[in-house]
This record gives structure tokens, sequence and C-alpha cells, in this order.
């Protein structure tokens, strides 16, 4: 049995392309036939696991696995594919958090959205990263079974040498360092973590950093805003990593005292798994999937006035056995992704999907 799976865009680093790649090595394991596509790959990636699309050879005797995240004609060319095709939906985000800042973007989720509707009789089977994704993908008519999988998450990776450098630089300074990990995006609300931050650091604690750990474009009007605010605000000690290796994303984890999430919409998640894994205490708004990967670890917020969200840091800095407890909650959360877990629920519904057939 083949089975391929097919993306717009592998990325190096990124939680989809991540997942990809973790699904692949499943496959290869469970002893099927595999390959992934996709229309860009990045170079770094460009080894015998990655092809370009146009190398793929449509069957009916094939399975397609789909990753479905953004607008791209993919979307709809994969409506005529003759091979079974199962829908991987990581959630798009809505438009309305882009049309400020960059209308062309905004226009992509618009028709990723609209694609995504449109690819609703399609699918054999579908899998959702969450229970959150699953319910976009029955509002959009979605009709066949549909699995919440979380994505699969290669901890062995985690298991590698960090940046001594980073470490070296912020490590037992004397400063709490509060750490947020993602891209800078509109969805993910960085400016609310720079108004707690703002409150917490003038207010409560004046030794302390806020580390916003991820890629941005120099050009960009959304991370144009938020240099403007801090500066705005007269605030010190903010820092904006932009793209970093892995082994410098591995030592600010290390080096976090907590990571904070404003976000205000996610379909998963992972750096709330990534903080769980490294006993990160972890604030964050309760909103979209965010308090389902939490499931009940870490502190969840249903206010984001930034007063609030500071005196939440201060409480879990100064508070020893509350940060204990909620790392312990996280520890305990942490077991849910556990790979062989995740990598078997996959393998049985590919089986479950092939038997049917």
């Amino acid at each position: 049995m083949n089975i391929y799976q097919v993306l717009p865009s592998l990325a190096y680093g990124d939680a989809i392309g991540n997942n990809v790649l973790a699904l692949n090595e499943a496959l290869k394991e469970a002893g099927y036939q595999t390959q992934i596509y996709a229309e860009n790959i990045d170079p770094r990636l460009s080894n015998g696991n990655v092809k370009p699309i146009k190398d793929y050879k449509d069957s009916p005797e094939n399975i397609v696995i789909y990753h479905l995240s953004i607008g791209c004609e993919l979307n709809e060319k994969i409506r005529g594919y003759k091979a079974r095709i199962i829908v991987v939906y990581h959630n798009v985000t809505p438009p309305d958090f882009w049309q400020p800042y960059n209308k062309e973007f905004a226009k992509l989720c618009e028709y990723g959205l609209k694609t995504a509707k449109n690819l609703s009789e399609k699918p054999e089977m579908c899998f959702a990263d969450s229970d959150y994704n699953k319910q976009d993908l029955i509002k959009m008519g979605y009709s066949c079974p549909i699995k919440t999988l979380p994505i699969l998450i290669a901890f062995d990776d985690y298991k590698k040498k960090p940046s001594q450098k980073i470490i070296d630089q912020y490590k037992d300074d004397g400063y709490v360092n509060l750490v947020f990990t993602g891209r800078v995006a509109p969805n993910k609300k960085q400016e609310d973590i720079i108004a707690a931050f703002y409150y917490y650091k003038n207010y409560i604690n004046p030794k302390s950093r806020l580390i916003i750990a991820g890629s941005f474009d120099k050009k960009d009007i959304y991370y144009n805003k938020l240099k403007k605010y801090v500066e705005e605000l007269e605030l010190e000690d903010v820092c904006f990593t932009g793209h970093i290796p892995f082994d410098e994303i591995l030592a600010y984890y290390q080096i976090a005292d907590l990571l904070v999430c404003m976000s205000e919409h996610e379909g998963f998640c992972v750096p709330l798994v990534e903080a769980m894994y490294f006993h990160v205490p972890i604030i964050a708004y309760d909103c979209a999937a965010v308090g389902e990967t939490l499931g009940g670890s870490g502190i969840l917020l249903k206010n984001k006035d930034p007063r609030l969200v500071a005196e939440a840091i201060n409480r879990v800095i100064e508070d020893d056995q509350l940060k204990k407890k909620i790392i312990a909650s996280e520890e305990e959360r942490l077991k849910y992704f556990d790979n062989s877990r995740i990598k078997k629920e996959f393998i049985n519904y590919i089986k479950e999907l092939i038997s049917e057939g």
C-alpha cells in the first residue's frame, strides 16, 4: 500500500513540517511505502523523503494524506485526485486577524477557508489536531469520519544539546525570564503579552525580561507595530529573537521561568506541549484550542486584563508550591501526547481506512 503525504509547503522547524516528518517515520515503521510531496520545499529538507509535487503519480491505489492549513491552488487540485484522500486539518487563521496588517495574507486565509469548505465531500477520513479543529470541519460540512489526532511531536529532538551561548547569556543572572515561542503574528497577540509585561516589570519586578522567540519579517506591519508599542511604553528588556536555530529554541525553554501565551487563535499550539516537556509553568488565555491542549494543566485565564495577567505571573513566580503543582499537572498532561500512543492511533486509523476500501 502506497501512502503519500501532500502539502503546499514543507518548512524547516515549524509545527506542521515537523508533524509531517514524524508521521512519515511512523508510516515507515509500520511497513508502508511512503513519500512526502510538496509544492515548496525548504532546501534544508531536500532529501529522499521529500519530492516536488510535480513528481507525484496519481492512482486510485494510493492513499494521499493532505495537510490543510492555508489557501492555495493545491486545495482545489486535490479534489481531482483519483487517490483515496485523508485530510489533516491544522486549521486556517481567520482572515480578520491579518486584514489590518497584510491584506494579501488575509486573502490567502479567506481562500483557505473557502477551499477547505469546497473540499468537504472529497476525503474518506479526516484527522483534526484538536476537537476545536474537528468542530470547524463539521461546520464546513465534512461528513466523513473525523478523528481527533494530536500533532505527533518528535520529543527525542528536545534531548539535543541547547545553545550554551544563550544559557550563559540569560541563566542565573537574577532576572525572571518570561518567554513566548511562536512566530510573530496578529492572532498570537504578542501585544497583550507586552502589555502584561509592562505592568509586571514596572509595578512588580523590575528585574525581569520578556523573550519573544519566533520568526518575523522586518518589513511586516504587525512586527513594526509591536516594536513601536515597546518604544512608546519605554519598556526595556524585551527581546525579539527572530528566526533562530533549534538549539537556541531549546536554550530559551531551559532558561524560561514561565511561558506566557495570550493567543486568540490556535488549532493546537505546540509551544504549550514543549513547555510541559521542559517543566516550564504556563499561563495562557483561554481561547480556541488552548484550553483543550492544556487539558487542565497550567493556569488558564478567562480575562487577559494586563494587570490581572501580571499578578498571575507574580503569583506563580513567588509561590514555589503553586509552581510545583502547575509543573506536576503539566507532567501528567504530557502523557496524553506520548509518541507511541499517537503513532498507534494513527496507524490503526490508517488500517481502518484500508480495511474499509
